[in-house]
């Protein structure tokens, strides 16, 4: 039946609504973290906001003459990622989360593509991130699913946010065309489905330091015996991603929104973060 749920949307509902850690989960892992010697020095220097320039040896003091190095930001401030008055319709709620050492993720298919052909996930992994949902205060029982707009904004280490743009290309090269196979069950029927894939990078350079739009579109899922369509064709997704110094955010409308509500939101989106980049703008 066109309204039932193909393999792939059933796992892309299931990760919708993974659960993210919350403080106090992040509170222990960060301390399980400062327990390995090699990672003290980082979260001293993340948790207490100081340059490495500041740090010297026991019984010794820094070497004379030099300037002093710019303050460099660890967290992520609230006020960095988009707010409600940034919308062009009226939300009042949000579901945000936070998270340290998630991977910067930009559609989970793709990671299932590459992998698929036994090649890397392609992620890259932040140091610190935040998540945030915009949602219609008149959804009950909200999900990200129901999101009007969704927001991930990832600090990297600088040269991994440069390199994360820089070779995005490659990351989909693999997945420019590509047949997932899996079982379904749609109406009392069961049987292997199968849909095409594609991933191509459509617009560049339109905000921050760098920017992306990525679009996902799939052929209608059909039996793999028959060729009996078993669900609709799906709409085209589209993401998009933008980096300012080391930060790195990720943007997906709802079904609600178009491409051309990206760009605008991603210029938006790119002049919050440029306060809390190293460097600032």
């Amino acid at each position: 039946m066109p309204d039932d749920p193909t393999f792939v949307e059933q796992i892309q509902r299931e990760l919708r609504d993974v659960r993210w850690p919350g403080p106090e989960e992040i509170r222990v892992r960060a301390r399980r973290r400062s327990q390995r010697r090699i990672a003290v020095a980082t979260v001293v220097l993340a948790l207490a906001g100081v340059s490495a320039v500041a740090v010297a040896a026991p019984g010794k003091s820094p070497a004379p003459g030099l300037p002093a190095a710019a303050p460099t930001r660890h967290e992520i401030p609230l006020d960095a990622l988009l707010q409600p008055a940034d919308l062009s319709q009226q939300v009042e709620a949000q579901l945000s989360q936070s998270g340290l050492g998630e991977p910067v993720r930009m559609d989970y298919r793709l990671e299932v593509c590459r992998t698929s052909q036994g090649r890397s996930s392609g992620n890259v992994y932040s140091i610190l991130s935040r998540s945030q949902t915009f949602v219609p205060s008149a959804t009950p029982n909200l999900t990200q699913s129901d999101g009007v707009v969704t927001q991930d904004l990832f600090r990297l280490t600088p040269d991994a946010a440069v390199q994360l743009l820089a070779t995005l290309d490659d990351v989909i090269a693999p997945c420019a065309e590509w047949t997932s196979v899996g079982k379904y069950e749609a109406g009392g029927a069961r049987g292997t489905g199968m849909a095409t894939h594609r991933w191509a990078v459509v617009q560049r350079g339109f905000a921050g330091d760098g920017a992306v739009l990525l679009r996902h579109t799939q052929t209608q899922a059909v039996d793999q015996k028959t060729g009996k369509p078993i669900a609709s064709v799906p709409q085209p997704d589209i993401t998009a991603v933008v980096r300012v110094g080391d930060l790195i955010t990720v943007l997906k409308v709802g079904e609600a929104g178009t491409e051309l509500d990206l760009p605008r939101l991603a210029e938006v989106a790119a002049r919050r973060m440029c306060a809390a980049a190293n460097p600032a703008c």
